[in-house]
């Protein structure tokens, strides 16, 4: 097989159309770093389309709402949460698909799934299509790369390495010194698995959600000291 199959298994709208989409879509990702950034949208994009076949979706329409998904993030960092990104998102999707000719109904089932990625309030997904691209970006919310991923943010926006031992994570303010990858694990990470809505999103939530627990588990001994790793079971490397 050569390099364009797999270029073309990776881009149901073409090869051409899919590029002119990112390159329309790049500009709103500047500044957003390694947790926001096009890596991220590249990820979501290939677990979207994975999910999809398996589940006999429209992977045109997977495409390019995996593409758009987060154009709409900078805008809520930059006001630190009091835009929704996802709303956000949808209405700049729109302006940028009517630019590529595409039709009225796709265009509208595109920015569904735009604005409901999230599930917030009454955005709820209600097509195969949105119920995939909301796995598919919780998934790399989690696991190895969510943990990444948790750190980056804790990173950018000046949180420690991990919370002080007498300090309520859970009380503990967004975007604060305290808003630390472990604060993230307690606070949302941890009850993703439970908020799957496809079956092969909630079997790969799950194995996900093993491997963070035995991370954190291990993180929080670390963090106490020395003294306090006699004993610990490197599950880890044994695999149970």
């Amino acid at each position: 097989m050569n390099n364009n199959f797999f270029k073309e298994v990776d881009c149901p709208l073409g090869v051409e159309l899919t590029q002119r989409l990112r390159k329309l879509a790049d500009p709103y990702h500047d500044g957003m770093g390694g947790c926001h950034g096009p890596d991220h949208t590249e990820r979501v994009h290939k677990t979207a389309l994975y999910i999809g076949r398996l589940m006999g979706a429209r992977l045109d329409v997977l495409s390019a709402a995996a593409l758009l998904h987060d154009i709409g993030r900078r805008y809520e960092t930059r006001e630190q949460g009091k835009i929704c990104h996802a709303e956000k998102g949808a209405e700049l999707a729109r302006d940028i698909l009517k630019k590529l000719d595409f039709g009225p109904n796709l265009i509208g089932q595109i920015a569904h799934c735009v604005e409901t990625h999230r599930y917030r309030g009454n955005k709820v997904p209600q097509t195969l299509e949105a119920k995939i691209l909301y796995d598919a970006d919780k998934l790399d919310s989690i696991g190895a790369v969510g943990i990444g991923r948790a750190f980056l943010f804790a990173g950018q926006t000046g949180a420690r390495l991990h919370n002080e031992s007498d300090v309520d994570i859970l009380a503990c303010k967004p975007y604060s010194e305290e808003d630390t990858a472990y604060r993230e694990f307690k606070f949302k990470m941890s009850k993703i698995k439970d908020r799957m809505l496809t079956p092969e999103g909630k079997r790969l939530a799950a194995e996900r959600h093993d491997f963070m627990e035995i991370f954190f588990e291990r993180l929080e001994r670390e963090t106490k000291g020395a003294e306090n790793m006699k004993g610990v079971k490197l599950r880890l490397a044994s695999g149970k």
